[in-house]
């Protein structure tokens, strides 16, 4: 079992930066892929980022969203059982509750290829 807590997120301006971070409970978090996802109100869960066990930028096709590739970054230090979101260069269009998901089984870029989920950060990107 594998509980997801995250944080970090508010209300920032466009074109500013934020960090999410995720902490992980549990003895199958360091060998757990990990990924964040986003929800705009009325819109469906989407694919951020995710990042491998071992944090292998070639395990996955691509880590990030097109939409976010190149501004957003995620990392995992598994000691602190903690995975992170930098996020800059932030838009209106980011505007979302982020979630933290692990333990896929199946695509990592689908929501419903993970067991665990976090409560959600909210995140508002003032134009």
């Amino acid at each position: 079992q594998v509980q997801l807590v995250e944080s970090g997120g508010g209300l920032v301006q466009a074109g500013d930066s934020l960090t999410l971070s995720c902490a992980a409970s549990g003895r199958t978090f360091s060998s757990s892929d990990m990924g964040w996802f986003r929800q705009a109100p009325g819109k469906e869960r989407e694919f951020v980022a995710a990042i491998s066990w071992m944090s292998d930028t070639s395990y996955y096709a691509s880590n990030y969203a097109d939409s976010v590739k190149g501004r957003f970054t995620i990392s995992r230090d598994n000691a602190k059982n903690t995975v992170y979101l930098q996020m800059n260069s932030l838009k209106p269009e980011d505007t979302a509750v982020y979630y933290c998901a692990g333990g896929p089984s199946g695509s990592a870029y689908y929501s419903r290829s993970y067991t665990y989920w976090g409560e959600g950060t909210q995140v508002t990107v003032s134009s």
